[in-house]
């Protein structure tokens, strides 16, 4: 059973205050102007520590067009250089019902919950190693399309991705 909502309501507060003018108008103005300037050094102090955490950015995205209709292998480059490590929690598409991450161990694909973005560091999705598989595709994509991701982090906000769909036998080193 849900509970209606409370609102609370109170009545407008005025405030009244006697007219500044001459000698204190302007030791006002300086007052104000102290503030200002304090509330301007905090921010940027924090600005400092803010830059400490993690600074997410992606490159290097492309999926290779799917030679099934149904499931497709995509791969990027997480960079991160801030010195916080993040963790990427989940990837979501339109464009897919599932897209889970896998590693790969001596030849053997294993899916995994999260990666760690490093400190300073990269996260690498590429053929042969880490890699994001899209299942249950809506339809398949052909060269030349742009699949639209959503990355999801533990700590950093979201950042979406604008992934290419090259030719099934695209390899990143050539271009080709």
């Amino acid at each position: 059973m849900r509970r209606p909502a409370l609102t609370v309501r109170r009545p407008a507060l005025t405030v009244r205050r006697p007219a500044l003018t001459g000698r204190r108008l302007a030791l006002t103005g300086v007052a104000a102007t102290g503030t200002a300037l304090a509330g301007a050094l905090v921010l940027v102090g924090c600005g400092g520590s803010a830059a400490s955490g993690a600074e997410l950015s992606v490159g290097a995205s492309y999926m290779p067009q799917p030679v099934s209709a149904d499931m497709a292998a995509g791969f990027l480059t997480i960079t991160n250089k801030g010195g916080t490590k993040d963790e990427l929690t989940s990837v979501t598409s339109d464009s897919a019902g599932d897209i889970t991450m896998h590693e790969t161990n001596g030849g053997a694909m294993e899916e995994v919950r999260s990666f760690e973005v490093p400190a300073h560091g990269q996260l690498v999705f590429k053929s042969g190693g880490n890699h994001l598989m899209f299942e249950k595709l809506k339809h398949r994509p052909e060269q030349g399309d742009t699949i639209t991701l959503k990355l999801k982090f533990a700590e950093s906000g979201p950042l979406t991705v604008e992934m290419p769909v090259k030719s099934a036998t695209y390899n990143p080193s050539t271009g080709h």
